[in-house]
């Protein structure tokens, strides 16, 4: 299935690109985006995960450098039967996580600074069991992809936006329709937050009761993400892109009421519930 969306996201991101281009610059211009699109397919596939790391500036450690958080991620690794996944560390003092990688075999771990001092031993298995079950339910490939893609959205959006400004060039090379262009414009950051919904939240279910299932502490995982929205809730992080929002185990962005309604995440409410019934099953 994450094959297939796999190959659906990235089907769409060249089609909305040649019909950007089509509309900025004619046919010339659907030549152009042809040849970006398929740049940013290949990009998007093998250096995703590259990108978001370096976004956010995370760093590589090792057992050496940061020994406790390794040996828990190489423990809980082992215990889901997957790969060591590379690890890294956020000096962000907003804690939260995430996974990224187009495979298990290569994959990431990625934490703040902050995750690391405000959680307890179990509770940090929880999040780090958590982000493992991206990887080992396939979907951390499919996280990337639609980063990639809800940053090309944006980039459509100010291409049209530019397009109206100066006057873009149709197929009929006698200029762009500015309906059109507006219409791009109000409905692309629209269309990029639908899309992160459609996967996201279903993810994070699926993610939080196979995580406690690696460690073996659904009651910590809830408590874990207790503490994490409480947090980010108060200090989001600072310079989080929204293309990217949907990757981190809490919502990384500030918002209320009517936007909650847009969350790339869960109810928080409704994951504790489920990971506090698991608890009850497994005993």
């Amino acid at each position: 299935m994450n094959t297939l969306k796999t190959v659906f996201f990235m089907t769409l991101m060249m089609v909305l690109l040649i019909f950007v281009g089509g509309f900025i610059g004619g046919q010339s211009g659907m030549m152009i985006a042809f040849v970006i699109a398929i740049g940013m397919n290949f990009v998007s596939y093998w250096f995703s995960d590259k990108i978001v790391l370096k976004m956010y500036k995370a760093q590589q450690v090792d057992a050496n450098s940061s020994p406790k958080l390794y040996q828990m991620v190489e423990e809980l690794a082992h215990n889901a039967k997957l790969p060591m996944p590379k690890v890294y560390v956020i000096e962000n003092a907003t804690p939260n996580a995430f996974a990224t990688g187009r495979n298990p075999n290569n994959a990431a771990v990625a934490v703040t600074t902050g995750i690391l001092r405000i959680l307890n031993t179990q509770e940090l298995a929880g999040v780090v069991a958590h982000e493992l079950a991206h990887i080992k339910n396939r979907d951390i490939l499919i996280g990337s992809i639609v980063a990639t893609f809800a940053v090309t959205i944006s980039l459509i959006a100010n291409m049209a936006q530019w397009a109206m400004i100066f006057g873009g060039r149709g197929n009929n090379d006698e200029g762009g329709n500015p309906i059109v262009a507006l219409l791009m414009i109000i409905l692309a950051p629209i269309a990029a937050t639908l899309i992160q919904l459609s996967i996201s939240r279903s993810r994070e279910y699926m993610a939080d009761e196979t995580g406690a299932q690696i460690s073996g502490v659904p009651l910590a995982l809830a408590s874990a993400l207790d503490k994490l929205s409480r947090a980010n809730e108060i200090q989001p992080i600072q310079n989080a892109k929204p293309a990217t929002a949907h990757m981190f185990i809490v919502n990384p962005l500030r918002g209320g009421g009517f936007s909650k309604l847009f969350s790339t995440h869960p109810p928080m409410g409704e994951r504790i519930a489920r990971l506090k019934t698991l608890a009850q099953k497994i005993g």
